[in-house]
């Protein structure tokens, strides 16, 4: 036994998924039972490749006394993997990260076609990974998902151009999406940040989340707070500072 890294896995917050087995290279981690497992500590490198593929932050790596890692035996775990013909880890399809499109598309008003301007998937707050290339330099919006069914206009006139992610601020876990945004806010340079919500009062608690991200994350940024009434009208639009 030696002190060393070695991934840890709250089987609480695992969803079985399956992201972090497909994206570990050493095939140390395993879907049993509908959670993800560490089949043996020989065969894990300490590293942490699947940390951010794990949409639910259920894994960490900490400093213990474990199995040092084995090269040889891990190659002969692969091969036996190989020879097996093992299936791939099961993947929820509704997780499963995907660039859609490069760039938005066009619309035709003659005909009355509205183009989808969606640009990635997943877009849920809580099934998003901080580290998906659509973060990268992105303009973020982050939007109630209640929005996108009162504003008719809502893909031509906000999320063209734009990476999203929603969520309830009233029936989700709000610590959880402060959380999940500050990691977003850290790994990536954003262009710039919007907030979109509805005028009902608890739908302000997305605002709330955003000041509460970036003061976690150490980002000082100004975002644009749009509120949206219940005709789908904007009624609001408010600068706003984090410092």
């Amino acid at each position: 036994m030696a002190l060393r890294n070695i991934i840890v896995i709250d089987e609480e917050k695992c969803n079985g998924c399956g992201l972090c087995a497909g994206a570990c290279a050493e095939g140390a981690i395993k879907i049993i039972n509908g959670k993800a497992k560490l089949v043996s500590e020989t065969y894990c490198d300490g590293l942490g490749a699947c940390i951010g593929h794990c949409p639910e932050n259920a894994i960490t790596i900490k400093q213990r006394e474990a199995k040092p890692f084995d090269e040889e035996a891990t190659k002969e775990h692969l091969q036996q993997m190989e020879q097996q013909q093992q299936p791939a880890p099961f993947m929820c399809p509704g997780m499963a990260s995907a660039q859609l499109r490069d760039t938005a598309e066009k619309s035709d008003s003659a005909s009355g076609d509205v183009s989808s301007q969606l640009t990635h998937w997943p877009v849920q707050l809580k099934l998003v990974s901080a580290h998906a290339p659509y973060f990268v330099d992105a303009r973020l919006l982050l939007v109630a998902d209640c929005v996108p069914f009162a504003a008719g206009d809502f893909h031509s006139r906000f999320l063209r151009g734009h990476s999203i992610v929603v969520g309830c601020p009233k029936l989700d876990d709000a610590r959880f999406y402060i959380d999940k945004l500050a990691d977003i806010l850290r790994a990536n340079k954003l262009k710039s940040l919007g907030v979109v919500h509805m005028e009902v009062p608890c739908c302000h608690g997305l605002t709330r989340i955003a000041q509460e991200a970036l003061a976690k994350a150490g980002v000082k940024m100004t975002f644009e707070d749009v509120t949206i009434d219940l005709n789908g009208s904007v009624s609001k639009v408010e600068q706003i500072s984090v410092n």
